[in-house]
């Protein structure tokens, strides 16, 4: 068989994954595995059963929230496994020194979570806290509320992709995001229905319109339709109040990005241009081991059947 031969017909799947440190995460709707490039050029590879959202945690505008909690949580513990194995994790310090002396093999779980929590009060500060700050200060200027949400919203999204802009510039996180580009290739290779090789999968695009970082731009815009709703009287409780209404929000933009992944239309290609242009950042095109690796990743968690895949 050729390599351009088509195996199957083209489909839109659920399967995705992550870029992690010299490695790829995949999931697939039975199975997930992780793929990582070790030291002495082998492929490590971890296979273990997808978790499965059951009963109300199905239901849509819910699963959202569900599903964004559950994947940040494994795609942290998978980061953190990916350096250990790729021989990037750096020598403890004396915290983690402290905390494995103290709480032996709990502590890369304490360590995780104090890690976590700090994360996020760092990420509510800046990107909950100083738009709202800022937008506060101009309703001296502007009496419109909605107004005022758009503003904020303009703020926080300039915030958010100056950050990646940023980050994208430093040589470990450009690497990154060239996995995340073999990730994408590989994912439109076996939607195309194609043989996964590192020939064919070089050919595809990166740009993929359930990418988790367009997703999170889409949770950005949808935040401004949320918060005009939210009282501008107070700025903390606001912020507050925003915060409490973070699983209302993902769970709309979980539900946006699904349905522009399983359509392909003029609304669907408004919806996803701009998650798609902001991949220009958040991925770089790959060479030929990030694609083994990514061939290597997904095809553990491929179906027999590629319906049981389909979006």
């Amino acid at each position: 068989m050729e390599n351009n031969e088509k195996q199957s017909c083209a489909i839109k799947t659920s399967v995705g994954g992550q870029a992690l440190l010299e490695g790829i995460m995949m999931k697939g709707p039975e199975k997930s595995a992780m793929a990582v490039r070790k030291p002495n050029g082998e492929i490590d590879l971890s296979v273990w059963d997808t978790k499965k959202l059951t009963g109300v945690r199905k239901i849509p505008f819910i699963r959202g929230t569900f599903n964004f909690v559950d994947t940040l949580i494994k795609g942290y513990d998978c980061l953190m496994k990916s350096a250990e194995i790729s021989g990037q994790e750096e020598e403890p310090d004396k915290l983690e020194l402290w905390l494995n002396k103290t709480f032996g093999k709990a502590a890369g779980a304490i360590f995780g979570t104090i890690v976590t929590f700090i994360a996020a009060v760092l990420a509510i500060g800046l990107f909950f806290g100083i738009p709202a700050l800022v937008a506060g200060f101009a309703g001296n200027y502007v009496e419109n509320k909605v107004l005022l949400s758009v503003i904020e919203g303009v703020i926080k999204i300039g915030m958010f992709l100056a950050y990646i802009i940023g980050v994208s510039k430093m040589s470990d996180i450009h690497r990154t995001f060239m996995y995340h580009g073999a990730e994408h290739k590989t994912i439109f290779c076996y939607e195309k229905g194609l043989e996964l090789t590192v020939e064919n999968v070089r050919k595809q695009q990166r740009f993929h319109p359930r990418c988790g970082t367009s997703f999170l731009l889409i949770v950005l815009v949808v935040s401004i339709l949320v918060s005009s709703v939210i009282t501008w009287e107070n700025v903390f409780i606001r912020v507050l109040l925003k915060i409490l209404m973070l699983p209302i929000t993902v769970g709309i933009s979980y539900e946006i990005i699904k349905f522009a992944g399983r359509h392909d239309n003029w609304f669907t290609k408004i919806i996803s241009a701009p998650g798609l242009w902001f991949q220009n950042f958040t991925t770089q095109e790959p060479d030929d081991s990030m694609i083994e690796i990514a061939i290597a990743a997904v095809k553990p968690v491929l179906p027999e059947n590629p319906e049981d895949a389909a979006f």
